[in-house]
């Protein structure tokens, strides 16, 4: 059974997110920032979601985690809960 795992930052709008992935782009912690910014009750943990399987979050979600390269940070990815950054940290 495939699996990924994965920690993300949700934010209500995409200017925010954007920001937020410059942020990281330009070196800022994901960890921190996902601390201090994420909507999501992942964000005490630094946004880490664990280990999951496909079908498990949104598709929109999946979508990225499933087929994106691991360890690159995704985003802004619209979902029904909001706009999110995503990193994959690993995937099997």
């Amino acid at each position: 059974m495939a699996w990924a795992t994965a920690r993300h930052i949700l934010v209500k709008s995409k200017e925010k997110c954007e920001a937020l992935k410059k942020e990281i782009d330009d070196g800022a912690d994901f960890k921190t920032l996902a601390m201090e910014n994420s909507d999501c009750p992942s964000g005490v943990s630094g946004g880490s979601l664990g280990q999951f399987s496909p079908g498990q979050m949104v598709p929109e979600f999946d979508q990225v985690v499933f087929n994106g390269d691991v360890g690159v940070v995704y985003g802004p990815v619209v979902t029904q809960f909001g706009f999110h950054i995503i990193e994959i940290t690993g995937r099997g």
